[in-house]
């Protein structure tokens, strides 16, 4: 087989004992020739992720953060100890304490979290450090530049046979670092997936793969075996999250499928993601299902706006003009709702009613707490007959529904927060 990125979370590299575990599993196979790191997670329910800490110093620091510092230090001194690798970990941490008063920056904090477990895991490895800082390229505005980070990170990987990269972060062309959002060293793994020209993405949690609902909500729902590049990102988008949404385009450019994987368990296969899932007539009537809270529908009424040219284009530009994503937007006779996140509203200078008068609407309404629910057909049973299944399933649970569209084989509901648990259990017991 061909080359394999592995990455792994923070709560597959919380311990020295579990990097022990991870590494076993890359050893096992000589393909698995490059490693993604995060941060080491929490340990137990009670513990905190080093990130976090490294947040807590940041936040600190024009007062007491030597405790929480040296926290740190002696967390990875520990993992180093019991690995039995030696790892100069003074010279970064003088280095962090001098710029938390000489230079604070909040991404470079954050980032170290990931450098200094790659640090040991490389030497422990025995395998090449590539320091992301060097090959992972932001603008100096803090876009990532996809094509130079392309192009840095096939260079460096061509030179070393294997190696181990640090995730969630980058570097401007001047050296400032910059991160990914939160869970973005699963961006970094794709990455290098892209840019190794991989086989395959492994990508290495603490569950086996995907599954069909939220295990908070749902007891023991049934994993997703296979799905499609396009499912998982709609799924991610609406609140799955084994992984990060944005990690789905860098593989899915060059073709490279993605593998979830249990490092508790690497004998499970986990959910594999591809350009397309195939069909399961004999499975569950949906793929999977998933939703987020803290949404608010606005319903713009204006007569005779029905039929006229260029009404939706200009409702679009305001939106846009605001900053503001719309994640659903239904068209009536003479009205139009949009359904968006609150938070973008509350972030408003002046009230977005106020932002609606240049279309001179005759009236604005907001419904507010609604979450978003995302449902996609598997292909099991058609999808007029899920259709009818899912709607009964609501109607005998009494969830109104304020808002339904469909998309391909994804069909988004928008219904009151305080039922968003309720319609994932009602809608799994009726279809899966």
């Amino acid at each position: 087989m061909g080359i394999k990125v592995v990455k792994f979370g923070g709560s597959s590299l919380a311990s020295a004992a579990q990097i022990a575990k991870a590494v076993a599993i890359v050893v096992a196979d000589p393909d698995r020739r490059y490693l993604v790191a995060s941060a080491p997670g929490k340990r137990d329910a009670s513990d905190t992720k080093v990130t976090d800490l490294l947040y807590q110093a940041y936040d600190r620091r024009d007062g007491d953060y030597a405790y929480t510092l040296a926290t740190i230090k002696q967390r990875y001194v520990d993992i180093a100890v019991e690995l039995g690798v030696s790892v100069d970990l003074d010279t970064p941490f003088a280095e962090i304490e001098r710029r938390l008063t000489d230079q604070p920056e909040r991404d470079y904090f954050a980032s170290r979290g990931e450098y200094l477990n790659s640090l040991i895991i490389a030497a422990y490895l025995g395998w090449t450090f590539i320091d992301a800082a060097e090959v992972v390229r932001f603008s100096d505005a803090g876009q990532f530049q996809p094509d130079q980070t392309d192009v840095l990170l096939g260079n460096a990987l061509a030179q070393a046979d294997h190696a181990v990269v640090p995730g969630f972060y980058g570097a401007t062309a001047s050296g400032q670092i910059k991160t990914f959002p939160r869970g973005g060293s699963d961006v970094t793994g794709a990455l290098v997936a892209r840019a190794a020209m991989a086989e395959v993405y492994e990508n290495w949690t603490d569950v086996s793969g995907l599954l069909i609902a939220d295990p908070r909500v749902v007891v023991d729902p049934l994993p997703i075996r296979r799905l499609s590049y396009t499912a998982l990102r709609e799924l991610t988008y609406l609140g799955a999250s084994v992984l990060h949404e944005n990690a789905i385009h860098p593989v899915r450019e060059r073709g490279i499928p993605i593998n979830i994987r249990n490092t508790n368990h690497p004998d499970d296969p986990g959910s594999w993601i591809q350009a397309q899932a195939p069909s399961t007539p004999s499975g569950p009537a949906i793929v999977g299902v998933a939703g987020k809270t803290g949404y608010t529908a606005v319903t713009v009424h204006k007569a005779q706006w029905s039929g006229t040219h260029g009404v939706g284009q200009l409702v679009f530009d305001l939106f846009e003009a605001l900053n503001v994503v719309v994640d659903v937007a239904l068209t009536g006779v003479d009205a139009w709702t949009f359904v968006v996140r609150t938070e973008a509203l509350d972030a408003l200078e002046q009230p977005f009613a106020e932002s609606l008068s240049v279309l001179r609407p005759d009236k604005v309404e907001f419904q507010e707490d609604l979450a978003l629910l995302g449902i996609i057909s598997s292909g099991a049973v058609s999808r007029n007959t899920a259709s009818l299944r899912l709607s009964q399933a609501l109607a005998d649970a009494n969830i109104e529904v304020f808002a339904d569209a469909y998309a391909g084989d994804l069909r988004i509901i928008t219904l009151p927060a305080a039922r968003h648990d309720d319609a994932i259990r009602a809608i799994y017991d009726a279809l899966v």
